[in-house]
């Protein structure tokens, strides 16, 4: 992955954004006593970061925690963070949890005991304290929707936030395109021909909701109308129109 000088500000903590992944995930990966099932819809999580996953009664994973001494085998879970935007490189974040199941009334309940967040910044083991304290981001579920329409109708409008980005990061730029969202910032693609490397656009103040959001991202256009357009995107503009 290409990495752009342009640095990540104020974005969420750690904790944060492990608990935002789990929130939106549809899908997860389970690996107990040498079983491995992927499961889709198949998982909610309660206040306090516990991840309970329904599984039939013929799951090799309920039978794993059914046969194991004291009832509560040990366990990894892995969820995807993927961008809702079609992009090169579409995950976003990976988010382990290595922990216990119990049965509970038929489910499977899992504590985890240790989690890891992946981004491509690097790998950072969240406090269980925290995750458990932590609340997902606001506009968590609202994200995709927002993204989508926004790559999709607005692409004057993306084009146009490209003027905050600095020079640099624009250097051979063939495509840009919104990568994430949440409270504190708009996350911009920048794809090349070959590589491809991502820029924060942080937000004067954080949104709690998605009124506050549309307000936030008025005032980064406005800041853009502003500003002069970069001469990477003028040049790839004026060699389209030949």
């Amino acid at each position: 992955m290409g990495d752009d000088s342009q640095s990540w500000t104020a974005a969420p903590a750690a904790a944060e954004q492990a608990r935002s992944v789990l929130a939106v995930a549809w899908s997860c990966s389970v690996t107990a006593e040498g079983t491995r099932e992927e499961l889709v819809g198949a998982h909610t999580v309660t206040e306090d970061g516990r991840v309970l996953v329904h599984v039939p009664e013929d799951s090799a994973l309920l039978a794993a925690a059914i046969c194991a001494p004291r009832g509560e085998p040990s366990a990894v879970l892995e969820f995807a963070d993927v961008a809702p935007v079609p992009l090169r490189n579409r995950i976003r974040a990976r988010l382990w949890l290595a922990g216990w199941f119990a049965v509970e009334e038929g489910q499977l309940a899992f504590r985890p005991t240790r989690v890891v967040l992946r981004q491509p910044s690097g790998a950072v083991v969240v406090d269980l304290d925290e995750f458990a304290a932590a609340a997902p981001d606001p506009l968590t579920t609202a994200e995709a929707r927002l993204l989508t329409h926004l790559a999709d109708c607005h692409a004057d409008a993306v084009e146009r936030l490209t003027r905050l980005v600095e020079h640099d990061s624009l250097h051979g730029a063939v495509r840009v395109q919104p990568l994430a969202v949440d409270r504190h910032g708009l996350t911009l693609r920048i794809e090349r021909a070959r590589a491809h490397g991502d820029v924060r656009l942080a937000f004067h103040a954080p949104a709690d909701d998605v009124a506050q959001l549309t307000e936030r991202m008025h005032v980064l256009l406005t800041q853009a109308s502003a500003a002069s357009c970069p001469r990477a995107l003028q040049r790839q503009r004026t060699d389209g129109d030949r």
